[in-house]
């Protein structure tokens, strides 16, 4: 799948580049007739020869089979406004460009006509302006199908919105030149002709040579190319719904949202098309071909029994750096039923393509620490805001050093305190020891910092410390713009009370019953507290340690 996307994006790009130097051909039209011949005599040195011309000719051809097979592959027609406009144009293209095709590139090869700019303008402009009409909106077609395309290809790369400003302007002006252009050479000649009665025949004499036999033929290519794009258009939507019935008999899973809601759908279909035909709203950007990560999703444990990410899916995935458990919704084919929760909201834009926003995490034990500076407010009364961020600063460095050193991650900042957690790459129980060896270290680090500030402060530095252990979600969470490595849940919570209560206590640390245990932590000559929490209804056990550096807590 992989590689026919591929496939289809550099036949796309093979394509438009023809189309941008062919318009800005015609755009040579508003200086004469003349320049615009002799641009068209050098482009065909390029895409005439016999070594580009097929390729290009290969180019829109796979292009177009390619996009009628993904149509087919999609398993509901439900999509955003752009990327129907973007395949309905593409449709309309085949049959818009065929007579273009046959007036110039068939009479070129089987009637042996030179096809020049003055013969092609005076067929659209002066004797059959209808077709003139049907060749305009067939540009228009072209060019919106390709800037259509090739903006929300480009949108989720990094640094494409410092060139729109540049690209947008040449995008509305590129067709409105070549229309002019066109226009221009246009009225010079039906003026010529006007003045001049032998002038069309002497532009169409090469055409009025030509075998009767071989113009019928090619008059006879349109409705036959017509017939042909019905018939391939009308085996795509025949074969869909084959698809669908056959599908539907390899079984169901289930999808589970967020909110509780169910869906069902058969095997092979991805998690995005399941959801857009439930008409349940979700982000995509790239409108599901896996180009961004906007559609991911936690699959939660599951992870392990849906099948692998394909190498397109696994280089988005990396490019974010995804927790363990995010899927892209628009490559997940799950084979048994799954719940899933959106990690972008629906209206997600092309700036959050690459970006790690919402909550990406998984659920584990882990060991919490809560740690507040006591007295902030009055260690800044009578000084200077520059002074007492000095202080503030060395304070949090030596509490990230003493993290470092006990295998602890910094997981929240807020002001005058900070949150870690432990036992994130390990077990809970080492995690727990980590974190009341971790309390010793700070009370160590604070200690040596207070005799380097003596001359500072007016009374030493204290901290209080609270420490707790359950299961929380820990990973990247936040808005986009400001992402850290945290963890949410009610254990969480019950460790910020935790720490407020070393100021009840007036100690160094309220470590919870449930953390001394899982630590192994001998407790029996500490006296035991049931404490009221703010939010709970149940009681918390407790200790109140007056100094850390006190307890002993094996390896």
């Amino acid at each position: 799948m992989s590689i026919e996307r591929q496939v289809r994006l550099w036949t796309a790009l093979i394509v438009a580049a023809y189309v941008v130097m062919h318009l800005l051909n015609h755009a040579v039209g508003l200086v004469s007739l003349e320049a615009m011949e002799a641009t068209r005599r050098v482009m065909r040195l390029l895409w005439g020869n016999p070594v580009v011309n097929p390729i290009l000719l290969l180019a829109f051809l796979t292009h177009f089979l390619l996009a009628l097979v993904a149509l087919y592959r999609r398993a509901t027609l439900r999509m955003p406004a752009w990327e129907a406009v973007q395949i309905g144009f593409g449709l309309l293209i085949l049959p818009l460009i065929l007579i273009h095709v046959i007036g110039t590139r068939g009479v070129r090869t089987f009637l042996d006509v030179d096809v020049t700019y003055q013969y092609v303008i005076s067929v659209l402009y002066v004797t059959d302006p209808m077709r003139g009409i049907q060749q305009t909106l067939m540009l228009i077609v072209v060019w919106i199908h390709m800037v259509v395309g090739l903006h929300f290809w480009l949108r989720v790369r990094p640094g494409y919105r410092r060139y729109v400003p540049i690209l947008y302007p040449g995008a509305v002006l590129i067709p409105v030149l070549a229309l002019l252009g066109f226009i221009a050479v246009g009225r010079h000649i039906a003026y010529e002709a006007s003045i001049d009665p032998g002038y069309l025949p002497r532009v169409f004499a090469g055409l009025a040579a030509a075998p009767p036999d071989k113009v019928r033929f090619l008059s006879s290519l349109e409705p036959t190319g017509w017939a042909v794009f019905a018939a391939l258009l009308a085996a795509v939507v025949i074969g869909r719904e084959v698809r669908r019935f056959l599908r539907n008999r390899h079984g169901v899973y289930r999808l589970t949202l967020p909110s509780g809601r169910r869906l069902t759908a058969p095997l092979g279909q991805t998690v995005l098309e399941t959801l857009r035909i439930a008409g349940v709203p979700h982000a995509s950007v790239c409108g599901g071909r896996g180009r961004c990560t906007t559609c991911r999703i936690h699959v939660g444990d599951i992870y392990r029994q849906l099948p692998r990410p394909e190498p397109l899916e696994q280089r988005a995935l990396d490019r974010i750096r995804a927790e363990v458990g995010v899927r892209l919704a628009c490559q997940t084919r799950p084979r048994r039923d799954l719940t899933i929760r959106p990690l972008l909201p629906p209206e997600t834009t092309a700036r959050d393509a690459n970006r790690p926003g919402g909550i990406q995490g998984r659920e584990q034990p882990a060991a919490i620490m809560f740690i507040d500076l006591r007295g902030s407010t009055k260690l800044c009364e009578g000084k200077l805001p520059y002074d007492a961020l000095f202080i503030l600063n060395r304070f949090f460095a030596e509490m990230a050093a003493a993290l470092a050193d006990t295998h602890g991650h910094y997981a929240q900042f807020s002001g005058d305190g900070l949150m870690a957690l432990y036992g994130i790459e390990n077990d809970v129980a080492t995690g727990c020891r980590d974190a009341i060896h971790g309390a010793q270290a700070m009370l160590d680090r604070l200690d040596r910092l207070n005799e380097f500030l003596e001359q500072e402060l007016e009374e030493p530095l204290k901290i209080g410390i609270g420490i707790h252990c359950g299961d929380v979600i820990v990973g990247t969470m936040g808005p986009p713009t400001a992402q850290n490595f945290s963890a949410i849940g009610d254990h969480v919570n019950i460790t910020a009370r935790l720490e407020a209560q070393t100021k009840v206590f007036d100690c160094a640390l309220v470590l919870s019953a449930a953390a001394a245990q899982t630590a192994g932590l001998d407790v029996t000559h500490i006296p035991a507290h049931d404490v009221d929490l703010r939010g709970r209804q149940e009681q918390v056990t407790i200790y109140a340690v007056a100094d850390p550096r006190t307890l002993h807590v094996g390896e």
